[in-house]
């Protein structure tokens, strides 16, 4: 079975993307372009994986910007569609709730 991520990254390639109006909104308060967030998805890491999340699956991933700093994006497949890659959010990573490689959450 193909991964969530796997497939979303398939549907970036071929352009089948949206920007949730919730994504819009933290990439400008965030001061993040979305150029940095699509360059940056061949090396994205997967952090956490929701295939069975109700509104669709969904992923966390890991990414970092041309100057090196940490992104997190989720992306999504709405439920019971195979399209679009729906960008849900992306943000800075708060270092005080993640440990210093932000692929995991403090406790």
């Amino acid at each position: 079975m193909e991964s969530t991520f796997s497939r979303i990254r398939g549907l970036v390639i071929s352009g089948n993307i949206r920007i949730s109006n919730h994504g819009y909104d933290e990439l400008a308060e965030d001061g993040i372009l979305g150029s940095e967030i699509l360059d940056g998805l061949a090396e994205a890491e997967v952090i956490e994986d929701y295939p069975d999340y109700p509104k669709g699956p969904c992923v966390l991933v890991l990414l970092h910007d041309d100057q090196g700093r940490p992104i997190h994006a989720v992306w999504g497949i709405p439920r019971g569609r195979s399209f679009p890659a729906v960008l849900v959010t992306a943000y800075r990573p708060d270092p005080s709730k993640w440990r210093p490689d932000f692929r995991r959450r403090k406790r």
